[in-house]
């Protein structure tokens, strides 16, 4: 069997100025139109068999970032009670205070 051919791109421009990839199969017809910005940026979100390899690195877990998500909402809403914890006393001290200074007042 032959070798068969790599699917290739095609620059064009769209009406608008924007530059297009066209996408096209083995055979060479035409699979998809997509912008040149948004097929690059994936093209350099993606990491290459080579790449993957060469770095030896595995892809970090979903859970581990799901983890860290948690543990910063649980510290922001241990901040939160603390803060109304702390506004609750300093009133209750003004209150106190008040009171103190009225009854020196008479």
């Amino acid at each position: 069997m032959a070798a068969r051919k790599k699917a290739r791109r095609t620059t064009h421009r769209s009406s608008s100025g924007k530059k297009l990839y066209a996408v096209r199969d083995r055979k060479g017809r035409f699979k998809d139109i997509q912008q040149y910005s948004r097929a690059h940026r994936m093209d350099l979100q993606r990491t290459s068999k080579s790449e993957a390899a060469a770095a030896g690195k595995k892809k970090p877990k979903k859970t581990a970032k799901r983890v860290a998500k948690k543990a910063t909402a649980a510290r922001k809403s241990v901040r939160r009670s603390a803060r109304k914890t702390v506004r609750a006393v300093r009133k209750s001290i003004r209150k106190v205070v008040r009171r103190a200074r009225k009854a020196v007042r008479k």
